[in-house]
């Protein structure tokens, strides 16, 4: 049977491979292997992902969920040079791929950890995610509860999710589940791919 790549030790072959990406404009050289989510290039959602979001905040904590062999972690970081960002997975091989590529691109604000070793009383002034669909419902649902109630006061997450793995169904449960303090709107769609955006109240 195959990795998944929310798999904590894929059994596949270290193999890595030297990749060239572009994101957010800029080019990247980077490290990827098999056994973690698109080890091959920027997948689709990502890409759409980083075109939506606004910039981040310039300092605090931020937050890639999720975070493969780090797309998302390194573009916090160029962003926000001054932030600590926390690249979280469960995948020990992307957390070493994502530790890995900090380095390569100077961005040693980056802390890729598991979820446990992310301290209990950090709070995050923005997170950004293309979440693990494919874990199923229960636990996708359970993970973006945990998190999110992590943001600041006035935080925003933002997360993509493919239209056809349940967008629409995910934003009207973000909607009924966090209710008052919190507000759930989609932002933008392209490629098959919807960004929602979750608002802490201030």
């Amino acid at each position: 049977m195959s990795d998944h790549y929310f798999t904590a030790e894929p059994a596949s072959d270290d193999q890595r491979r030297q990749r060239t990406v572009t994101l957010r404009g800029q080019e990247v050289a980077v490290q990827t292997a098999g056994g973690v989510f698109s080890p091959d290039h920027l997948d689709g959602g990502t890409e759409v992902l980083l075109r939506a979001v606004p910039e981040p905040p310039v300092e605090g904590d931020l937050l890639d969920l999720g975070c493969g062999w780090g797309p998302i972690a390194l573009c916090l970081a160029a962003a926000s040079p001054l932030a600590r960002v926390w690249a979280v997975d469960v995948n020990e091989r992307a957390l070493d791929l994502t530790r890995r590529n900090a380095e390569l691109n100077g961005a040693q604000q980056v802390q890729a950890v598991r979820p446990e070793d992310v301290p209990e009383d950090v709070r995050f002034a923005a997170i950004w995610s293309n979440p693990p669909i494919r874990v199923g419902k229960e636990a996708l649902h359970a993970m973006l509860r945990q998190w999110l109630h992590r943001l600041l006061p006035g935080g925003q997450a933002h997360l993509v999710v493919a239209k056809n793995l349940g967008s629409d169904s995910l934003l009207r449960w973000l909607d009924q589940e966090l209710g008052g303090e919190f507000t759930a709107e989609r932002i933008a769609t392209a490629k098959g791919f919807r960004v929602l955006r979750v608002t802490r109240s201030a």
